[in-house]
């Protein structure tokens, strides 16, 4: 597998979505400082303390919704009831709040669409090509309309996302489930699959996996983290590690 700068015993590739093959991370990002900052200035008032930066990194990328909220608003010690993952985007409970982030979310892909990166594309019809089997592993609701909008439903032989998730049962990121179950319904061993992600929370997901090997895809200038949450190899593209026809 050198052509693609893997194992050559790995049999599997495990995609994250936002920030691996969409560039939506970006937009996922500017939702919650959105939600965030609405929520805590109406809180908090002359104390308001905006979101940042280094609290999506740490307590928001790469979680399932809901424990992003929960995870952020614990760190400025605030406690919301749970409610249900119908609560209206209005309602001061985790769900709600989550529900707020997703519209705001939904309408800004509306407005302004979802751009691939083509070098992951490219890579991963590279990946099918040698034969490799595909999923996408995602915590994100939206995993299969934004697929379909970039028409790339196709490459992937897997889908764990956040409705499958909530289907089984299964933790999101940092917790390695949704990973694991990606690879068990692809038939392979978690020794014998890839898993590429952008987050610290997949990075974390990924060495207490004990997957094969581990991509971080650097897109914001955090190599170092991502190594020290169990990268294998950081890129700033999935094109650095071949895979060119």
């Amino acid at each position: 597998m050198t052509q693609l700068g893997l194992p050559d015993d790995i049999r599997a590739c495990l995609f994250d979505l936002d920030g691996v093959v969409t560039r939506t991370a970006v937009v996922h990002a500017a939702a919650w400082k959105a939600t965030f900052d609405a929520f805590l200035r109406e809180r908090d008032g002359a104390d308001f303390r905006p979101f940042t930066d280094a609290d999506y990194d740490q307590y928001v990328d790469g979680r399932p919704r809901a424990d992003g909220v929960r995870s952020f608003l614990a760190s400025r010690g605030v406690e919301l009831p749970e409610g249900t993952p119908d609560d209206p985007p209005d309602a001061q409970t985790v769900n709600g709040v989550g529900n707020r982030k997703n519209a705001l979310l939904l309408e800004k892909i509306r407005t302004d669409g979802v751009e691939p990166y083509e070098g992951t594309l490219h890579y991963i019809d590279a990946v099918r090509a040698a034969g490799l089997a595909t999923a996408i592993v995602s915590s994100s609701a939206n995993t299969r309309d934004v697929l379909r909008s970039i028409d790339a439903e196709r490459l992937f032989d897997v889908r764990i996302d956040g409705v499958v998730a909530r289907e089984r049962g299964l933790p999101g990121k940092p917790r390695p489930d949704t990973f694991l179950a990606a690879a068990r319904d692809l038939g392979v061993e978690a020794s014998r699959a890839a898993v590429f992600e952008d987050a610290l929370a997949g990075m974390d997901a990924g060495r207490s996996g004990h997957f094969g090997y581990v991509v971080g895809v650097d897109r914001v200038g955090q190599r170092d983290a991502l190594y020290a949450h169990g990268a294998d190899r950081v890129v700033k593209d999935l094109a650095e590690l071949g895979g060119h026809a």
